[in-house]
């Protein structure tokens, strides 16, 4: 009988093999993505001394109150336009994005594409 990896397993690695490629320096930090099944988290960290630089999610009162579901496509898409305002704010303007492993389709994409409308370059 075959068995079969659990989905968060199997994104976990492909996680990991991503991150080896790649991470965030000061002049190029890494915009980090992690979606749960109720919200979505976004960061902007600089992996050399590993601060985060700047965080939005869907948990914040002032993100959560613009939002009818924490956990759509709309969703992920305000987020990402909240979290590129926040970088501009702190002069971030290049970063690398980083999907946690998370297949480039629907809500990860919708937040990519808003925090490049919005001004982030990557």
């Amino acid at each position: 009988m075959v068995s079969k990896k659990s989905r968060t397993k199997v994104r976990i690695n492909k996680h990991r093999k991503l991150r080896n490629r790649f991470s965030g320096t000061a002049e190029r930090p890494r915009l980090a993505v992690f979606r749960s099944n109720n919200h979505m988290y976004a960061q902007i960290i600089d992996d050399t001394v590993g601060n985060t630089l700047v965080s939005a999610s869907t948990l914040e009162k002032s993100v959560k109150a613009e939002l009818e579901k924490t956990n759509n496509v709309d969703a992920a898409a305000y987020l990402g336009k909240v979290i590129a305002e926040k970088a501009k704010e702190k002069g971030i303007t290049d970063v690398v994005f980083d999907r946690g492993g998370f297949i480039y389709q629907g809500k990860i994409k919708a937040l990519a594409d808003a925090a490049r409308t919005a001004g982030l370059n990557f």
